[in-house]
């Protein structure tokens, strides 16, 4: 299956968009579009090999991610200032982890066991969360410069919404993974915005 297309590239694109959305969400209200949050999570579980799409659940996976990257990418200024840099971190992070082969062991057994976590408790499970949580805060928030989440203190001082937030970030490096996994680069982020803005239509005409 070709990965290299602008379809899949945007799609993960959006799939980072996503994930920093959730985040945002979670630090400022303490609850999060749960869809979204689902796909994310499970998109740390499913490989490509059916496509990129596939990794979502399909493209109702990560309507908020096209809806939330479509906005973003509409016009000169920057929407969503705090979105954005969590997305641009993600990327940054994403490429030191790629150098760091016993880090990227680390985080896939990691999640081989929450997977099989997941069997017994569920997706979503406060269980598996946690241990989400743990693999990104053992592995990733080592590399500098670390994402600092803003929210209210109310919710970024409870443990499950923490949790909840790593486990978001990680899903977050996974859509990176994938973004990089199609061809996606800095530069064509930049030189491509038209084609992927055009692509952003196409999909929200499929949802």
């Amino acid at each position: 299956m070709q990965l290299n297309t602008i379809t899949n590239q945007t799609i993960a694109l959006a799939g980072i968009a996503q994930a920093a959305a959730l985040v945002q969400q979670l630090a400022t209200t303490g609850i999060a579009d749960s869809a979204a949050l689902e796909a994310s999570i499970g998109s740390l579980f499913i490989n490509d090999e059916h496509g990129i799409a596939n990794v979502f659940g399909g493209l109702s996976g990560i309507k908020l991610g096209i809806d939330q990257l479509n906005v973003q990418m509409t016009g000169f200024k920057t929407v969503n200032p705090e979105q954005a840099r969590y997305s641009a971190s993600l990327v940054f992070l994403e490429n030191q982890l790629s150098s760091r082969p016993d880090m990227l062991k680390t985080i896939f057994t990691g999640i081989e066991r929450a997977q099989s976590q997941t069997e017994h408790f569920g997706l979503l499970h406060e269980n598996v969360l946690a241990n989400l949580g743990d693999i990104y805060h053992s592995t990733i928030s080592t590399l500098q410069p670390r994402i600092m989440v803003n929210g209210e203190q109310e919710y970024l001082s409870r443990p499950d919404i923490v949790n909840k937030i790593r486990s978001c970030l990680l899903a977050g490096i996974r859509s990176a993974i994938l973004w990089k996994r199609c061809g996606g680069t800095r530069w064509k982020f930049l030189f491509f915005r038209k084609k992927i803005q055009a692509e952003l239509q196409n999909l929200l005409q499929q949802l």
